[in-house]
C-alpha cells in the first residue's frame, strides 16, 4: 500500500478512505516542518502550521483533482497556511538560514571556518531583509528545490513567471548579501 502515489493516495482520500492521509502525512511532515520553519523560526509554531495543512487537506479534499500534482496541490495549502499566520501574528523576517549553510562548509582552516561563519552571518541577515514574497520564492526553489513549473503553480503564475521572480529574488539576496558583505 505504501506504493502508492500520492495522488492516488490523495484520491483515495478524497473518496472517503480518511485513514490514507496518514500515509501522506508520513510523506510530507517533514518537507512542510522545513518549509514553515525556515519562514518562521519557530519548531512549535511550524509543528502546528503543519497540523493544520492537514486539516485543511481533510476540509478540502474535493477541490483535489486528478490533473493536479499533491506536491504542488499541498504547498499551496502550506502557502495559505503561513500567509494566514503572518496576518495573525503580523511578524515577519526572522533570521537562520542552516539548512543553506552546506554551500558554504568546505574549508577546514580555522580561518576558513570564520569566514564560513561570517558568510552564514550575513547569507542569515540577507534572507531576513527579503520580502516575505521572495523569502518564499528563495524557499520554494532553492531549499525546497522545487520545480519552477511547480513553484509557478504554487504561486499561482506561469513556470516562465516563477523562474524571473526566482531570479529576481536572487538578484535581491545577492545584493543585499553584497552589502552586508562590504559593510
Amino acid at each position: 500500500m505504501n506504493t502508492l502515489s500520492d495522488n492516488a493516495l490523495m484520491l483515495r482520500v478524497k473518496e472517503g478512505e480518511n485513514h490514507k492521509l496518514g500515509l501522506l502525512y508520513e510523506r510530507y511532515k517533514k518537507r512542510l516542518f522545513g518549509f514553515f520553519y525556515q519562514m518562521n523560526k519557530n519548531a512549535s509554531l511550524s509543528e502546528d502550521l503543519v497540523q493544520n495543512v492537514f486539516i485543511r487537506v481533510l476540509k478540502y479534499k474535493h477541490t483535489f483533482s486528478e490533473d493536479s500534482k499533491f506536491i504542488t496541490w499541498i504547498f499551496q495549502i502550506a502557502r495559505n497556511e503561513i500567509y494566514d499566520q503572518f496576518k495573525k501574528s503580523k511578524k515577519e523576517n526572522h533570521n537562520d538560514i542552516d539548512t543553506v549553510s552546506y554551500h558554504l562548509n568546505t574549508g577546514a582552516t580555522i580561518e576558513n571556518e570564520i569566514e564560513i561563519s561570517e558568510n552564514k552571518i550575513n547569507l542569515k541577515k540577507a534572507i531576513a531583509k527579503l520580502s516575505p514574497e521572495k523569502k518564499e520564492l528563495i524557499i520554494l526553489s532553492k531549499l525546497k528545490e522545487l520545480k519552477y513549473k511547480e513553484v509557478g503553480e504554487i504561486i499561482g503564475c506561469t513556470e516562465g513567471t516563477a523562474r524571473t521572480k526566482v531570479h529576481r529574488a536572487l538578484n535581491d539576496l545577492k545584493q543585499i548579501y553584497l552589502t552586508l558583505e562590504s559593510a
